[in-house]
C-alpha cells in the first residue's frame, strides 16, 4: 500500500479505470451525470473522492463547475492527464474533514465511496464536512450498496462476488462492527497475488440519522440514478439529503 494515497496509490491508479470498466460505461455514467446537473443548477458541485474524474469530467462538460477533495494524488493525476481534467480544482485530503473555500448546490460521494470512511464517527463528520460546504436548498447525494447480509447463512462471513480461474474476489463481514472488506486473489503466470481493502458497510436508516445530525434532510430516495422506487429487494440507494433554505454554514 502506498502511505501517502493510502489504498489507490500508482499501482491501483494505473489500472483502476480499466477495472472498473462497467462503471465507466456510458449506461453507468451518463444517468448520474443528467442527476447532479440537475441538482446543481447554476451553483457548483463538489465531488467527494473525485478519484480519475469519472464523473467530474462528464459533469463539468455539462457547464457544471467541479471542484473534488481526494486523498491519492496518484488518482488525480490520471484524471490531470485526461482532456479537460486541468480545468477541475482538487484539494488534497481527506474528504471527511477537509475544506474548500465557497459554497455549492450540490456535493456528492458515489460508487459505494461512503463506505471508505471505516468508522461511524468519520461517517458521521462527512456529513458535517458537506453540510458546512452547502448553500442553503443545496442537496448531498450518496450512491451505496445495501449491504448483502441476506447472503450470509448462520456460521459465514464471506460472500463471494467474482470466481474464474485467475481472480478470486470476496467481501468479509463482522456484522458485530459493520467492518467489512473487500478481498482479491489474483494469479498471473502461476503465481498469487492478495489484496484486501477495508470499508464499513452503512445502512439507509443509519445515513438518514447522519444527516439529520448534521443539519440535512431525506428529500428522494431511488433504487438507481434512473429514479426507479426504492424497496426491500433494492441492492443498492442513490439518496438525497438537502440543506433547509434560509440555513447558513
Amino acid at each position: 500500500m502506498d502511505d501517502e494515497d493510502g489504498y489507490f496509490g500508482k499501482s491501483v491508479a494505473a489500472t483502476y479505470d480499466e477495472s472498473a470498466a462497467e462503471m465507466f460505461a456510458a449506461d453507468a455514467v451518463d444517468p448520474a451525470v443528467e442527476v447532479l446537473t440537475r441538482l446543481a443548477g447554476r451553483g457548483r458541485a463538489l465531488e467527494l473522492g473525485i478519484g480519475t474524474g469519472r464523473i467530474a469530467l462528464p459533469l463539468a462538460g455539462r457547464g457544471v463547475p467541479v471542484h473534488g477533495i481526494d486523498m491519492s494524488r496518484a488518482m488525480v493525476a490520471r484524471m490531470r492527464a485526461k482532456p479537460g481534467g486541468d480545468g477541475i480544482g482538487v484539494t488534497i485530503g481527506d474528504f471527511a474533514t477537509t475544506r474548500v473555500d465557497g459554497t455549492f448546490s450540490v456535493a456528492y460521494l458515489v460508487f459505494n465511496t461512503i463506505m471508505n470512511l471505516t468508522s461511524q464517527q468519520a461517517q458521521v463528520a462527512c456529513f458535517r464536512n458537506v453540510a458546512a460546504h452547502l448553500e442553503p436548498g443545496g442537496c448531498f447525494v450518496i450512491e451505496v450498496m445495501v449491504p448483502e447480509l441476506r447472503k450470509l447463512p448462520p456460521g459465514q462471513n464471506a460472500v463471494p462476488f467474482h470466481v474464474s480461474p485467475t481472480r478470486w474476489a470476496f467481501d468479509v463481514y463482522d456484522v458485530a462492527t459493520q467492518a467489512m472488506s473487500s478481498n482479491y486473489v489474483d494469479v498471473v503466470d502461476g503465481h498469487g497475488t492478495y489484496e484486501s481493502i477495508p470499508f464499513r458497510y452503512v445502512w439507509p436508516a443509519e445515513l438518514d440519522l447522519m444527516a439529520q445530525l448534521a443539519g440535512l434532510r431525506l428529500r428522494e430516495r431511488w433504487d438507481g440514478w434512473a429514479g426507479a422506487p426504492f424497496t426491500s429487494e433494492s441492492h443498492r440507494h442513490v439518496s438525497v439529503w438537502e440543506k433547509p433554505a434560509g440555513e447558513g454554514g
